[in-house]
């Protein structure tokens, strides 16, 4: 039987959003759809399931804390981007089609997983400015191609900014 996630990756790059079924889904992993709607319900839960498959690989890149926050930060931010990139096809149909509404929802959770990998507190503000960081890299990254150079530079561009602002209301790190 197959990973519920992968197949709605499958069937997202074949075809619209808007148009894929979770009985879609649970055939194309080879599950009964009474155990797929067990683990997920609905497709924005199968997407919540994915987002944290991904969050996963900025996680793994709990740096020690001699290196700069800012490179900490930027490695985590690129971590997840590359685990996204196998999957941008389908990532990117997902977003034309469903729109910020499906995504955005998972955003705080993503920008949480990314300050805790490089060794940052989570606060309401700086969890905040984070995720305005992230929604705006993967804005970029969804029109960036080839080696990613856009990407990277808007990393580092919005992470300098978001650590000014931070510095200016107290919220820094």
């Amino acid at each position: 039987m197959g990973d519920p996630t992968r197949a709605l990756l499958t069937l997202a790059a074949e075809r619209p959003w808007r148009l894929i079924t979770l009985r879609d889904v649970a055939e194309a992993a080879e599950l009964p759809l009474t155990e797929l709607y067990a683990q997920a319900p609905s497709k924005t839960a199968l997407l919540a399931k994915l987002s944290a498959n991904l969050d996963q690989a900025a996680l793994a890149t709990a740096a020690t804390p001699s290196q700069d926050v800012h490179d900490r930060l930027f490695d985590a931010v690129m971590a997840r981007l590359e685990a996204m990139e196998p999957d941008r096809e389908a990532l990117i149909a997902i977003a034309r089609d469903a729109g910020p509404v499906a995504l955005v929802p998972h955003f705080p959770a993503t920008a949480r997983a990314i300050l805790e990998a490089a060794g940052v507190e989570a606060t309401p503000v700086r969890l905040a400015a984070m995720i305005a960081v992230w929604a705006r890299v993967a804005q970029v990254w969804r029109d960036d191609e080839g080696a990613l150079n856009r990407t990277m530079a808007e990393i580092d561009k919005r992470l300098k900014e978001m650590r000014r602002r931070l510095g200016r209301v107290r919220a820094g790190f």
